[in-house]
This record gives structure tokens, C-alpha cells and sequence, in this order.
């Protein structure tokens, strides 16, 4: 197998090879921006001075040093290195490798097997590493972006130990720019707000940070400094990360919901914003904040459903990009406006009933008798018509006699304008603290 490392590759191909490539870290001390599991103290750093490895899944974002971690490993530990990806290999492709793996350890050496993208082996798949994870055929590191807890099998996470990779800090990129400068022997062609922006762009991904560092070293003239705007039309703007199907998605809609919830109007509309910005589908999070408006709103403020399902029409009818104001004016409506969960609460437990009580038949004195039969049954007796009674109220039970009579509902209690009032007031208190010198 080639090695990224090996010193014997030709000067001019070297040369060729992206930068990023050529900056990758030779031993784990020179990892940048993971210091939690390569610094001196790090959880890895542990596990080679002790000698012994275990099976991991190295789980964070694209970028952020899991491929070369693990080559690092090996290296450090004296093992075989084996890389494949799910996305390429199938079962075949995994026997092979097995195979190759049990071979070296009848002649005393073991393997590290590193699985990039190991989300993406089926259920079938990711059970057949369970046999030479246990007897140490190989040791397993997986590399995922996805949450293991939701994309990989039970016993393979019982017998493996996840270790989390964080996104690159300000200061990390940092350090990785100034480690390319100093490779290519010059600094990059930036001013001040145009490095920062850089940063920005790189949204905690240093293999990008390094590859937009690169793209500006190729466009940029004799003599020629860029600033911000300038840095941005070189090389146009990276997409957030951001996967609409997966994590990324469902932390930012998590963040909207709970921020509404939370009656923070400043946070809402900045969650709902970044989701606008990576490509969501403004209807998509219309639907939402309905949902928002009747699990947290609820009859507390019954106008929030109305205006909410108002802004989905209104998104309907302007389209992209006017149509976003209405979703955020509903955005802000349902963070500012009192909130009861009364209702919501009160389904679930009327829903609970309903399962665990089965088919009940309901008190006879409500039920109609249209036939002598069912009157002669006592369908109806008894029935008192509200409109009849003091205050149109009879407080008859309506319940199953089986189960008696059950309390789902519990009203809010009213004063929700002084209740706002003081929730606005809290917000502007703490932003005038916040922008205090």
C-alpha cells in the first residue's frame, strides 16, 4: 500500500501534490486543533504511551485530521495500516482485507483497519467486524460524520470507544496558515480583515482553510494584496457545513425550536437565518414553526397558529427571497408570545388513556337510540341537554364509567400581557449588560 509519508516520492510530484496533502502532520504532536486527544495529556496520546490500542470510531466534521490521526497511530504503535471506504467496498472487498489482516498476525504483527465514512456500511456490514475486532485480528477505527449513536450498530459501539473530533478554532486555522506560509515561503496576500474573512470561509475545516489559502496564492499578482470583498470574489463563498438530511440539520432546527421555546426573538431569528443561508427549504421550516406554534404556544396565544400558517401562505404566494420575511415575522411572533404547552401535554396524556384503555364504551346517557332496541337498552337515559341548563352547563360525566373521571387539560393561567412584558423587558436588560463597556 502507498504511503502518503514515504519520503522517496519524486521532487516535482511532491510539488504537485495539493497543499493540504503536503501539510499533513508526520507524528501526532504536530496535530493541530485536537489538543483534547493528541496533546500530551490527550486520550491517544495515553493509548501509545501505554502501548495498548483499542477498536475506536473517530466521530466530527469533514476536515478536522480523522484519516491522518489514524495513519498517525499505526505509525506510532508499529502497526499495519489498512484503509478502506464504505463508500467503495462492499463484502468482498472486506474479506480480502481480513484475510490479509490474519495472515500478518500468525506472523506476529497486528493490523490497525482504518473505515472512512463506516456510517455508510449497512447493518449486515458493519456485524462483520465484530468477529475480528474480538479475537484482534484488526483494531477498528471508523470515521464518521454522522452521530454513531444514530448510524452505527449497538455491538459495534459496545466494543469500540467514540472519541469525538472538534471543528478547527480561529486559533488552530491560524496555525495552519502560518505553517503553509512558512512551506511555501511566503505570506499570504491578505490584509488583516481579509485573513479573518478566510477563517470565517473556513467554517472549522483545516483541510479547506488550507485549499482556499492555496487558491489565493494562485490568483493573487506581483505585489498584490486582497482585501475582504476581493478574497471573496477569488474564491467565491464556501457553503456552510451543513447536510440537510443529517446532523447539521437536525442541531440548527433543535437550536430554532428551543430558542422560540426559550422566548429568546434574537437566537430564533439567527437559527432560522443560518438555515436559510445553507439551502433549507424555507416550507420545511414553515411547517415547523406550526409545529412550534401548537406545542408551545397553544391556546396561551391562539393568534401564533393563524399567523404562522398566514406566513406559510405568504411564502406560497412571494416566493424566494421576499417570501422569507413572512417565516421570520412568524419567527419572532412565536418567540415573543406567551407560552403554554397545556394543550400539547394534555393530547399526550389523553392519547396515553386511549391506548392503555382500550374500547370502551362510553357512558349510556350520551349515546343516541335511534332504535326501540337501544332505548330499551338505556341508550340516552338520563341525558340532560346543556343548552337547557343554568348557564348551559349540566356537568354530566362523559368519561367510561371503567375509568371514572380523568383531567388531561389544565388551563394557563391569564396575565400573559404583564408575563411578556417581563420577558421583553429581561431581553433588554441583558443586552444593554452585553453591550455595556
Amino acid at each position: 500500500m502507498s504511503d502518503l509519508f514515504s519520503a522517496s516520492e519524486p521532487p516535482e510530484m511532491a510539488s504537485a501534490r495539493p497543499l493540504a496533502d503536503r501539510l499533513r502532520p508526520r507524528t501526532l504532536a504536530e496535530v493541530t486543533g485536537q489538543e483534547h486527544l493528541t496533546g500530551d495529556d490527550g486520550v491517544l496520546s495515553r493509548m501509545i504511551a501505554s502501548g495498548s490500542l483499542g477498536s475506536m470510531i473517530f466521530w466530527g466534521p469533514p476536515g478536522t485530521g480523522k484519516t491522518t490521526v489514524a495513519r498517525l497511530l499505526s505509525g506510532e504503535a508499529g502497526l499495519a495500516f489498512e484503509q478502506i471506504s464504505a463508500i467503495f467496498s462492499g463484502v468482498a472487498d472486506l474479506k480480502k482485507v481480513f484475510e490479509a489482516a490474519r495472515a500478518r498476525r500468525m506472523s506476529g504483527r497486528q493490523t490497525l483497519l482504518f473505515v472512512d465514512e463506516i456510517h455508510r456500511f449497512n447493518r449486515a456490514q458493519q456485524d462483520s467486524f465484530l468477529p475480528v475486532m474480538e479475537d484482534g485480528t484488526v483494531i477498528l477505527v471508523g470515521a464518521t460524520t454522522e452521530n454513531p449513536s444514530f448510524e452505527l450498530n449497538a455491538a459495534l459501539l459496545s466494543r469500540a470507544r467514540v472519541l469525538t473530533f472538534k471543528p478547527h478554532g480561529e486559533d488552530s486555522i491560524q496555525e495552519l496558515l502560518s505553517r503553509a506560509e512558512q512551506a511555501e515561503g511566503k505570506t499570504l496576500p491578505l490584509d488583516v480583515d481579509a485573513r479573518a474573512s478566510l477563517i470565517r470561509m473556513a467554517d472549522g475545516d483545516g483541510r479547506a482553510a488550507l485549499t482556499l489559502a492555496e487558491e489565493v496564492w494562485r490568483a493573487a499578482r506581483r505585489d498584490e494584496i486582497f482585501d475582504a470583498a476581493a478574497l471573496q470574489n477569488i474564491v467565491q463563498r464556501r457553503a456552510p457545513v451543513y447536510d440537510k438530511g443529517q446532523d447539521g440539520h437536525y442541531n440548527l432546527i433543535s437550536a430554532l425550536h428551543k430558542s422560540v421555546r426559550g422566548s429568546d426573538p434574537d437566537a430564533a431569528l439567527y437559527y432560522l437565518c443560518r438555515m436559510f443561508d445553507a439551502g433549507e427549504d424555507p416550507l420545511y421550516l414553515g411547517r415547523r414553526l406550526v409545529r412550534m406554534a401548537v406545542e408551545d404556544i397553544g391556546l396561551a396565544d391562539p393568534q401564533a397558529l393563524v399567523i404562522c400558517n398566514a406566513a406559510k401562505d405568504a411564502y406560497d404566494y412571494l416566493g424566494s427571497p421576499e417570501g422569507e420575511l413572512a417565516l421570520a415575522e412568524a419567527c419572532v411572533y412565536l418567540a415573543t408570545a406567551p407560552k403554554s404547552n397545556g394543550v400539547y401535554t394534555a393530547y399526550k396524556a389523553a392519547m396515553r388513556a386511549a391506548k392503555e384503555n382500550g374500547s370502551l364504551l362510553p357512558p349510556k346517557h350520551i349515546l343516541n337510540a335511534p332504535t326501540k332496541l337501544m332505548k330499551g337498552e338505556g341508550y340516552g337515559d338520563g341525558y340532560r341537554y346543556d343548552h337547557d341548563e343554568p348557564d348551559a352547563f349540566s356537568g354530566q360525566d362523559y368519561f367510561p364509567e371503567k375509568m371514572g373521571r380523568q383531567t388531561f387539560y389544565d388551563p394557563p393561567e391569564r396575565g400573559f400581557e404583564r408575563e411578556i412584558r417581563k420577558r421583553l423587558e429581561w431581553w433588554a436588560k441583558l443586552r444593554r449588560e452585553r453591550n455595556a463597556p
